[in-house]
């Protein structure tokens, strides 16, 4: 395909994927999604796509049958995906990162949502990228090298960031907000994350995908962390994330009995407060 026809191309996805999620008025995020090319991120065709029984090969090797609302694969053995580009679209909306701001990508996998970020904060702005693959932090460096404003490292994504981040965006299921996410929320910053518990085998061995969970927006005032349940996922587990069989059952529980629609708040390092849809000693949901 001709490169005008393929920004054509990219044009209508942009604007299909916002709308698939009823995003309207955001036309920074919609020229975000215009403008950053998906196949420079995925390797060479032909392209894996995920499916409910597995994987399958995409139907052509143009870079045009990229541009739909499908999840192709990264690194299959692992169900590493580039993820669904409606969910990320989502995300990205209720992260809200303004030109000049600090982001990081957690989880940034082969980079192609990180160069949305990178467009979304500008050249005055800066993405610090992590990603614990060795193989996918060299691919997304490589393929993030145009970025200028970009810094991708390999490391643990629970240790980052180090420094104050106006906005940090989770890749990877996590039970539980991990301490640099929230003590390294800068005011007024926002954090979207995967709360989910790993997907459990009859004697609780960790499954590369996690059970069902959700999208959780978590804002910071001058007093406290509100919170906004946004929408379902299934994100691949985070490598170094670990709890116990019980906080995990607790997890799904509390999502079996639904009103996550209902969270407004986020206790963090203070007492239980009266009646919280999700509950730990040191944090939860109400």
């Amino acid at each position: 395909m001709a490169e005008t026809e393929l920004a054509n191309c990219r044009q209508a996805y942009a604007t299909r994927m916002l709308a698939r999620m009823g995003i309207s008025g955001d036309e920074r995020l919609r020229q975000a999604f215009a403008a950053v090319p998906r196949e420079d991120f995925l390797g060479p065709p032909p392209w894996r796509m995920a499916n409910s029984t597995g994987y399958r090969d995409m139907p052509s090797t143009d870079p045009a049958v990229l541009y739909q609302d499908v999840l192709v694969a990264l690194q299959e053995e692992r169900q590493v995906n580039n993820g669904s580009p409606s969910l990320h679209a989502l995300g990205l909306h209720w992260l809200a990162p303004q030109p000049g701001e600090t982001a990081c990508h957690i989880g940034a996998g082969g980079g192609y949502y990180t160069a949305m970020l990178s467009h979304l904060v500008g050249s005055r702005g800066h993405v610090t990228a992590i990603e614990y693959d060795r193989e996918l932090a060299a691919r997304a460096t490589a393929s993030l090298a145009p970025y200028g404003n970009v810094e991708v490292i390999c490391g643990n994504g629970l240790k980052w960031p180090k420094s104050p981040v106006d906005a940090i965006y989770v890749n990877f299921a996590a039970h539980r907000p991990a301490e640099a996410w929230i003590d390294k929320l800068a005011a007024g910053g926002r954090l979207i994350f995967p709360l989910s518990a790993p997907s459990l085998g009859g004697n609780d061995p960790l499954r590369p995908c996690s059970a069902r969970g959700g999208f959780f927006l978590i804002q910071r005032s001058d007093h406290d962390f509100r919170a906004r349940y946004l929408t379902a996922t299934i994100f691949v587990w985070g490598h170094a994330a670990s709890g116990t069989p019980e906080t995990y059952r607790a997890l799904e529980a509390a999502f079996r009995r639904g009103g996550m629609e209902r969270v407004t708040r986020m206790r963090w390092k203070g007492p239980r407060e009266g009646d919280e849809w999700y509950s730990q000693e040191d944090w939860g949901l109400l």
